[in-house]
């Protein structure tokens, strides 16, 4: 009996032709595995592509939920974003697939783990690490970093080879990864960084700002704990609750965002980002703690946030440093309950006023007219003291100028 390989298996041209590849240089019995993060209809006719490419078994996991709620909704608490910009989308979803993967290599008494990962990206790094913390006996292949193959055109002349006769075209497109959260773009004219992205060919959850409604539209989320809980007053499951506010972002233009990035391996690389409802999310969740948290705790997880980022972008789901840093953002949630409101406008989010039970804002402190909770006279005091160090300092260098 030959041994099993599971491989991570999207139905593109990559996995289809690492199939043949697989049984003709390993002599596997090829398992593949769809996980399905929320691609939509990425997921149709894969049975049959898979079987006529020669895999003896298809699976497609629906892991939506789970991926939401243990992998999205961590980082959203966190208000975790990739220098300043990236949303963490791809990132996100990498360590449930390598999770569900592994899960699924052993119930098949599998050996080994392939994925069609570039030796360029990311996503080599963030498979493998996770394959490693969850199951370092099974052997990883990854095809990119062994086969000559080097072309689209190649790789559809090595299907044909092998009697696979799928409608793959050579026609150059963009590089995608869809899942719930997002949808990233790479090639073709994002290459070149001085060359404006063709929004008209590339979007897919949204409209462009100008083309977006003339009209603004207010949406109502409510929070418990940090997690969402409601959309616009109906109870939803966060899942449907990112959905519903793709539709309504990406109709609003709102969280396009175009970044070159530094990719775990060293170098620059240039995207597009479509990610409406999780942008609006997290702005939602953002207003909500700057009402709620005091100012040491929010400066504190400002700086957790950026480096959960990092841990989360380069593949580090599974160790115990993200378990770490995730316990203290969790902790932060405890009263991270309220309401927000805010109003898409042509690509912008604009407040429209945020409530909360455990808010700290008081506005007899906060006002500028006089009332029994501030005496104006006690920061006289207060600033003798907090400036103490500087006047010191000052008078000395007066002293030591007088005596030269």
């Amino acid at each position: 009996m030959n041994e099993k390989v599971i491989l991570a298996y999207s139905g593109g041209l990559d996995t289809t032709v690492i199939i043949p590849w697989l049984k003709e240089n390993y002599n596997y019995d090829v398992i593949c595995v769809c996980i399905d993060v929320g691609q939509g209809n990425e997921l149709e006719g894969l049975e049959e592509r898979a079987t006529i490419s020669g895999a003896s078994r298809l699976y497609i996991e629906d892991v939506v939920d789970e991926f939401v709620d243990d992998f999205v909704i961590p980082c959203v608490q966190a208000n975790s974003v990739y220098e300043n910009k990236y949303l963490l989308g791809t990132s996100m979803a990498r360590p449930i697939i390598a999770k569900r993967l592994v899960e699924i290599a052993r119930k098949e008494n599998a050996t080994a783990i392939c994925h069609g990962a570039t030796g360029k990206g990311n996503d080599q790094v963030r498979f493998e690490l996770a394959i490693k913390a969850l199951a370092p006996d099974l052997k990883i292949i990854a095809p990119w970093r062994i086969w000559d193959i080097s072309s689209r055109e190649e790789e559809i002349e090595y299907c044909t080879s092998h009697g696979i006769h799928l409608p793959f075209s050579a026609d150059n497109s963009y590089s995608r990864d869809r899942n719930l959260w997002h949808i990233s773009h790479e090639g073709l004219e994002l290459e070149d960084p001085a060359v404006a992205p063709n929004y008209d060919h590339l979007l897919v959850l949204s409209n462009s700002p100008e083309k977006a409604p003339e009209q603004g539209e207010v949406v109502t989320l409510t929070f418990e704990k940090g997690t969402p809980v409601t959309l616009n007053g109906e109870k939803m499951k966060a899942s449907d609750i990112i959905a519903k506010l793709n539709e309504i972002g990406g109709k609003h233009g709102v969280g396009i965002i175009d970044i070159v990035e530094n990719r775990v391996v060293g170098m620059k690389s240039r995207g597009v980002y479509e990610t409406p409802g999780g942008t609006i999310l997290m702005e939602a969740h953002t207003q909500l703690e700057e009402l709620i948290l005091d100012k040491d705790t929010l400066s504190a997880k400002k700086e957790i946030a950026n480096r959960f980022a990092n841990v989360v972008y380069e593949g580090k789901w599974f160790t115990p440093l993200r378990e770490a840093l995730q316990a203290f953002i969790e902790s932060t949630q405890n009263y991270v309950t309220g309401e927000v409101k805010l109003k898409l406008y042509k690509g912008n989010i604009i407040k429209q006023g945020t409530t909360s039970p455990y808010s700290l804002y008081n506005e007899s402190i906060a006002s500028f007219t006089t009332g029994e909770l501030y005496n104006h006279h006690d920061a006289e005091g207060f600033i003798n003291l907090f400036g103490l160090s500087l006047k010191v300092r000052a008078m000395k260098q007066a002293e030591v100028e007088k005596n030269q």
